[in-house]
């Protein structure tokens, strides 16, 4: 497959771009619109956790922990500890294509503006998976209904400098 670049936006996919970026390591760039739709809903969460009231998992814990007050200076300590909960996987590593497929979509997910992600987030995901570096993802130990939680904390630790991640040249570090 040619080396090309997939431009992800607000809105769409296809099939061959995933597969572009998931087999054929092509170039992954942010659109302008995605950015500033990033940088919007960015800005609302920044306001909401600004106000007295509570705000699910910003201001507050998750769970049975949700009406449990986060005082602002640990507000980051429990976005890095809830990634590192989850992050339980275990068994065989899940094939390099499928966790590069994975990445791809949750940066077309997040590339929508409606996530809240900071837009230094998305585009350090487009920096891991143009660097060719592929987070270490197990196939077992996924928690809740979508399945997904386990293996996109094993991603998000490798964006947080932290957890396995094989690098362009098939080493794990």
């Amino acid at each position: 497959m040619d080396m090309h670049t997939v431009v992800v936006g607000t809105s769409g996919t296809t099939a061959e771009d995933v597969i572009a970026v998931a087999r054929g390591n092509a170039r992954v760039e942010l659109s302008g619109e995605a950015l500033d739709a990033l940088a919007r809903a960015r800005g609302i969460v920044d306001a909401l956790a600004a106000k007295p009231e509570p705000v699910y998992g910003v201001s507050t814990g998750f769970g049975a922990l949700a009406s449990r007050h986060i005082s602002p200076e640990l507000r980051a300590q429990l976005q890095r500890n809830i990634v590192r909960s989850h992050a339980a996987g275990m068994g065989p590593r899940v094939e390099r294509e499928v966790v590069r497929a994975l990445m791809f979509l949750r940066l077309k997910t997040v590339a929508s503006g409606h996530t809240g992600v900071r837009p230094s987030v998305a585009q350090t995901m487009a920096d891991v998976l143009n660097a060719g570096i592929t987070p270490v993802v197990h196939e077992y130990g996924s928690l809740g209904c979508s399945g997904d939680l386990a293996p996109l904390s094993h991603c998000a630790l490798a964006l947080m400098g932290e957890g396995d991640a094989e690098g362009p040249d098939g080493v794990v570090r």
